[in-house]
């Protein structure tokens, strides 16, 4: 696995392995790996002849408040884990490498990032799509590999590729879960005691409102009333929001008539977790 440092020298790189006619996958991630990242890894090499793995914790997409500095880090740990999944290469830029002084320029959407995780975060999804349009650039590749748990981080990258005109492919991974339902994320070591029991009644919510959905119930007031109650009855959560959206659009409905998404975020002290789940018919194969 080659450890590239600068953007210079990673698209150097893959010009190297473009002229070979060999196609690139990048698998963006702030490090502190887990299993839904080596998931996400594994989707990429079945889709392309090189992987890149993107190690960059950053800064543009942390509130003033939010967990920036204390947000957990183990760079020797993900470079093992990075090697044993072959990984060929590793770009893991200083943030001084990524935002020279002075950098002003961000991209910006101007619809679905104020709503939800953009309301709640403000200046989040800014950060988040200038930090993955230069990844983009970086590593020039063919598709991207993101999971489904971000799912307005996956609706506005998509969005953003699409709207700017970038010849990248854009793959979603599904949710990786721990035996009791709670999804994969880096904070997750964040929750200690009750909390980490109680975090798991998010998948329990979701999973309702998707029971209810099957068997008719279309009114989405009615299906967040029951995610609302059932996550409350935790007594550490504190709840951020719970929303169904048209997944085309990422608009709320008030009737669930096509394809939908249940999200919720809450809080279990300073430890704010997110997840969703789409309602369908029936599981997808």
């Amino acid at each position: 696995m080659q450890k590239i440092e600068s953007i210079q020298a990673m698209q150097q790189w893959a010009r190297s392995v473009q002229r070979d006619g060999k196609r690139i996958a990048l698998v963006p991630t702030m490090g502190f790996l887990h299993e839904g990242h080596l998931s996400l890894i594994r989707l990429a090499h079945e889709q392309a002849d090189r992987v890149v793995v993107s190690l960059f914790v950053n800064p543009k997409q942390f509130g003033p408040n939010e967990d920036y500095d204390r947000y957990p880090r183990d760079y020797a740990r993900d470079q093992q884990l990075l090697e044993a999944e072959q990984v060929d290469a590793l770009f893991c830029p200083s943030a001084e490498e990524m935002y020279t002084p002075g950098h002003s320029v961000y991209v910006e959407e101007d619809a679905v990032s104020r709503v939800l995780e953009g309301e709640s975060r403000p200046g989040h999804f800014r950060g988040v799509l200038t930090v993955v349009a230069k990844l983009f650039l970086a590593v020039q590749p063919d598709l991207a590999v993101f999971g489904r748990k971000d799912a307005q981080q996956l609706y506005l990258i998509r969005k953003m590729a699409r709207e700017l005109n970038f010849p990248i492919a854009i793959v979603a991974g599904p949710t990786v879960r721990e035996p009791d339902g709670l999804a994969l994320s880096s904070r997750n070591a964040y929750l200690a005691g009750t909390a980490r029991e109680q975090a798991a009644t998010l998948h329990r919510a979701l999973k309702e409102a998707l029971r209810l959905y099957r068997e008719g119930e279309r009114n989405a007031y009615r299906l967040r009333k029951v995610m609302m109650d059932m996550v409350l009855a935790a007594s550490e959560a504190e709840m951020d929001y719970i929303e169904i959206v048209d997944t085309a659009t990422f608009t709320p409905v008030t009737t669930v008539q096509g394809p939908a998404l249940a999200l919720l975020a809450v809080r279990f002290g300073s430890t704010r977790l997110i997840d969703n789940m789409e309602l369908t018919a029936e599981d997808a194969p």
